[in-house]
């Protein structure tokens, strides 16, 4: 039986304007370090704390625009991370680029399932904050005894270089 699910084309379906977006809305960003992460506005003086990796907090777009001016390492390094609703952000904030081949949260711990091969490949791609990011959960998951392959830690030392386990 043929598959009769109608596909929208990019003709069909109207883009998103710029002058259509509520610059006051409020936006879910999750924290993308892995720690403590503190942002305070360079317009109002404002302070958002997220406490841990993943951790919520609402900024307004406004806010996230002059972030992108004030503040770029924030996107840089992808320490500000959207959830697929917010996805649109990054690309009305023209930050895309930073978000190319970063790794979404809650498929963070993926990464050391994959093999040796795949662990290389897909850190070579990512910001130096995620790579820092995967040095710091690395080291968390050998400890707790997740990661237990010499070939992954192998891996994951030299596509990061640095040294998770002292030899």
């Amino acid at each position: 039986m043929a598959n009769t699910t109608k596909s929208t084309s990019a003709a069909e379906t109207k883009p998103m304007a710029a002058k259509d977006i509520d610059v006051n809305q409020m936006i879910v960003v999750r924290n993308g370090f892995q720690g403590k992460l503190i942002y305070i506005s360079a317009r109002t003086g404002e302070k958002f704390v997220w406490d841990e990796f993943g951790s919520e907090q609402d900024i307004e777009l406004r806010e996230l625009r002059n972030a992108k001016s004030a503040h770029k390492g924030f996107f840089e390094n992808n320490w500000f991370m959207f959830d697929d609703d917010y996805a649109w952000v990054i690309d009305y904030l023209g930050v895309g680029k930073f978000y190319e081949n970063c790794i979404k949260l809650d498929e963070f711990d993926d990464l050391f399932k994959k093999t040796p091969a795949q662990i290389k490949a897909t850190i070579s791609k990512l910001s130096e904050g995620q790579k820092k990011s995967v040095s710091y959960r690395a080291r968390q998951l050998i400890t707790s005894g997740d990661i237990d392959s010499h070939k992954a830690i192998l891996a994951l030392e030299e596509a990061l270089g640095v040294e998770l386990i002292e030899r």
